[in-house]
């Protein structure tokens, strides 16, 4: 698990990762996968981390119909949509493959903004791909893909979503501690997302995707 470090920039990475962790639960890690989510991982989530980076993927249930979450999912321009920690984003001319979003983070964060240009955003295949190339935080070469599939839960639609990521680890962390900071990030995220979609679903309402 995590590395136990107490002082200077490290033990506030593992403390603010801690903090960031509080109230996540019902995530799976790169193990323990059902086989048809294995198969989603191995078709959209390979990556290939070099000797200095980590890279993880977590998966979420969602009890909302898969059109309704991928509508704040694609929002690229609106990441405050769902994620907690976005205070602010401005998108850098039309929204296209290759544009880049300055975000800003509430504090709280070992960070303040983040540049971020956008890979890949396939609406037929519920696929959104970015990758930071820029800001003020410790995530540099950090890229990310989250793809979101149709289920069933308790007889109603519902969504998988699985998130994976790599990153550089940083100089004076370890991969155990670089990966559990990400992986809690990613889970207030997934978390957030959930609970906001089950909330839509339950108001039938879906975030328009034109705008």
């Amino acid at each position: 698990m995590v590395g136990e470090r107490t002082g200077g920039e490290s033990g506030w990475w593992t403390a603010a990762a801690t903090a960031t962790a509080t109230a996540t639960t019902e995530m799976n890690g790169g193990n323990g996968f059902r086989s048809l989510e294995s198969e989603y991982v191995r078709r959209h989530h390979r990556h290939e981390p070099r000797e200095n980076q980590c890279s993880s993927t977590l998966i979420k249930h969602i009890k909302a119909p898969i059109h309704l979450v991928w509508s704040l999912v694609r929002r690229f321009d609106q990441p405050q949509k769902y994620k907690p920690f976005v205070s602010r984003c401005v998108v850098q001319g039309d929204l296209e493959i290759g544009s880049v979003r300055e975000v800003n983070v509430k504090s709280g964060l070992p960070a303040t903004t983040s540049r971020e240009r956008l890979e890949l955003l396939d609406d037929d295949e519920h696929i959104l791909s970015i990758r930071i190339v820029g800001g003020d935080h410790r995530l540099k070469n950090y890229s990310s893909v989250i793809t979101l599939h149709p289920e069933t839960i308790d007889g109603r639609p519902g969504t998988l979503v699985i998130e994976s990521f790599v990153v550089d680890v940083p100089e004076g962390n370890t991969k155990d501690e670089t990966c559990f900071f990400v992986e809690a990030l990613i889970k207030c995220n997934l978390k957030s997302l959930a609970d906001i979609s089950e909330r839509l679903a339950v108001q039938d309402r879906t975030e328009p995707i034109d705008r």
